[in-house]
């Protein structure tokens, strides 16, 4: 008879050394104690300072060790079951971008899935044509529907990026990972993405990723229409990600890679590839 699976909101808890003390504290045993160790995640102090406070505060041999398996300082447990809502940045989730949706009566977090555009389309042909390519013309990349299916209700929204980096440990859970396809498998920081808007169009969403004039060519997204974002490290590759400045009513992505087609041209045969993580901002 297989195990029986644990409560979601055990596997989502995160535990300290001062939760640990109060369990310790309140009378349970060491057998659970440790139990509980082994189905949370962890976030402990464990320098030799640490160990003794732990030792004089009532914590036995055997749970102290308990915690130096599970995980060292700043880490997540590697015994830890994955949760893929946990609003906990701590709790390991499988690889991917997700949105704080803090706003809830009960806060989450949302997986964002990726859409890839496959198609392009210039735009500034006439002007390019008339001016005799002194004029830019712009490439856009092309995204279906109007609207995103993660929505925000705030202007300065927050989101993490877990990175297969933090899952190493976890490896032989069989967690999936959103970065072992393309080019997208050398990701390791939100660094190599771009925050960027799109115009909505009739059925359509489309953002600039590429100009072409005299001058010459460039392809990625230009650095007037980038969004500014900060980042910080929360532990090994998990980063918390939040615009510098609030965000209109609008439709939004991370957009993580713009390649060429084949043929001749900056752009081949027209069919750019670009891999977004869409969101709308509706305050």
């Amino acid at each position: 008879m297989g195990a029986c699976a644990l409560p979601a909101d055990v596997r989502a808890e995160t535990l300290t050394n001062d939760m640990v003390v109060a369990l310790v504290q309140a009378g349970l045993g060491e057998e659970a104690v440790i139990a509980k160790i082994k189905a949370s995640a962890a976030h402990y102090a464990l320098s030799t300072d640490d160990l003794i406070l732990l030792k004089k505060n009532g914590v036995t041999g055997p749970v102290i060790a308990a915690m130096i398996e599970a995980g060292a300082t700043g880490s997540v447990s590697s015994k830890a079951a994955f949760s893929a809502d946990s609003p906990d940045p701590l709790v390991p989730h499988p690889s991917g971008i997700y949105m704080l949706m803090d706003w809830l009566p009960q806060p989450k977090m949302a997986r964002i899935d990726p859409t890839t555009s496959n198609q392009s389309k210039t735009g500034g042909i006439l002007g390019y044509a008339f001016t005799g390519g002194i004029a830019s013309l712009s490439i856009k990349a092309v995204i279906p529907n109007t609207s995103a299916r993660a929505r925000t209700q705030r202007p300065r929204p927050t989101f993490y990026f877990y990175f297969d980096e933090a899952t190493r440990g976890l490896s032989q859970t069989g967690a999936p990972s959103l970065w072992l396809a393309g080019p997208a498998t050398a990701i390791t920081s939100p660094n190599e993405f771009s925050l960027i808007r799109f115009d909505v169009k009739k059925d359509r969403r489309e953002t600039r990723v590429g100009s072409m004039n005299l001058a010459g060519a460039k392809a990625g997204v230009m650095d007037k229409d980038r969004i500014a974002f900060d980042y910080e490290q929360v532990t090994p590759g998990v980063f918390k990600v939040t615009p510098t400045a609030d965000l209109p009513a609008g439709e939004y992505g991370f957009l993580y890679s713009v390649s060429a087609g084949t043929g001749p041209g900056m752009w081949g045969s027209g069919t750019g590839s670009a891999r977004i993580f869409d969101f709308a901002v509706q305050p």
